[in-house]
């Protein structure tokens, strides 16, 4: 029988031998030995280039930073799923699928600075200008402008500044940098203008704007951020395998489980008597006529 394969399957990645395993041209060993670290395998990986120092520093700092975020969506997945006693990749696939438009990392932001710089060479106009077009836009449609806010640092996201402050020391500023920094600077100033509360740049906002600065596309970006919050998610999920009870709801725990029964508050219907199927037909006919179902339709 012929050992010839149907079709050859095309890949830009990487190739492996018996010898060896290459990725984007370089042998991964190599690379290994001449103490190239993991965050400039990652720009290898995505972009196919060796960065400069100041490059993987920028992307080592902003993966350490971004590397932990205590109780959020994914940390809360993660527990929430390893209380069932699955495997814990399980556990971890779930904490990362809680990332999108309002939690860890995104494509969102990415492509909002994009668009608009695209925009920006179209029309002739400059950074500065665009980015008040974007912040009136935003706000004039009562949408969120991406980047800006986190629920839980009212005040301003401790993580952010300091990433635009690292980006500066590292001399890695460009236009994306710039355009961010302009947008924020028209959002303070509009909400100040409609007297309302101030709301800082998120992680989101900086982290993406190095990222891009540095090569990654958006979606790159998305999936570093991924990998590396992915790494705090295990940690969540092995840590309530190992330490936490199972189910998360014993009522021997001197703090309150994550689905003890106390935890619930029902708002729904009150207790009815389910219907004889004789009555059915008068009693679904009446139901639907009250209309009272609908505020429970979801």
């Amino acid at each position: 029988m012929s050992r010839e394969p149907f079709f050859r399957r095309k890949t830009a990645i990487s190739y492996k031998t018996e010898e060896k395993t290459v990725m984007r041209g370089y042998d991964l060993s190599e690379l290994a030995e001449e103490g190239y670290s993991f965050c400039d395998a990652l720009f290898v990986l995505y972009q196919g280039r060796i960065p400069p120092e100041a490059e993987e520093k920028m992307l080592k700092y902003e993966m350490g930073v971004f590397l932990e975020h205590s109780m959020s969506p994914s940390a809360v997945a993660a527990i929430g799923v390893s209380a069932g006693r699955p495997n814990l990749p399980c556990a971890i696939a779930a904490a990362v699928s809680t990332f999108g438009g309002v939690h860890g990392p995104g494509a969102a932001h990415g492509y909002m600075l994009n668009k608009y710089l695209e925009r920006a060479q179209r029309e002739g106009k400059t950074v500065d200008e665009m980015a008040k077009i974007l912040v009136d836009e935003y706000m004039d449609a009562e949408t969120p402008v991406m980047g800006m806010g986190q629920p839980q640092h009212i005040d301003s996201d401790p993580r952010a500044e300091p990433i635009h402050v690292k980006q500066e020391e590292l001399k890695l500023e460009g236009v994306y940098l710039e355009f961010q920094r302009a947008v924020e600077k028209y959002f303070h100033a509009r909400r100040k203008l409609e007297g309302r509360s101030k709301v800082g740049v998120n992680v989101v906002g900086s982290g993406n704007t190095a990222l891009m600065e540095i090569g990654f596309s958006p979606n790159a970006g998305w999936c570093l951020g991924s990998v590396c919050r992915g790494y705090s998610c295990a940690a969540h999920a092995l840590f309530n395998m190992k330490k936490g009870r199972a189910w998360g709801a014993s009522r021997n725990e001197p703090m309150v489980q994550m689905i003890d029964l106390s935890m619930i508050k029902y708002v729904g219907p009150e207790d009815r008597v389910v219907p004889k199927q004789a009555e059915r037909q008068e009693y679904a006919r009446k139901q639907k006529e009250e209309g009272e179902y609908k505020k429970w339709a979801i």
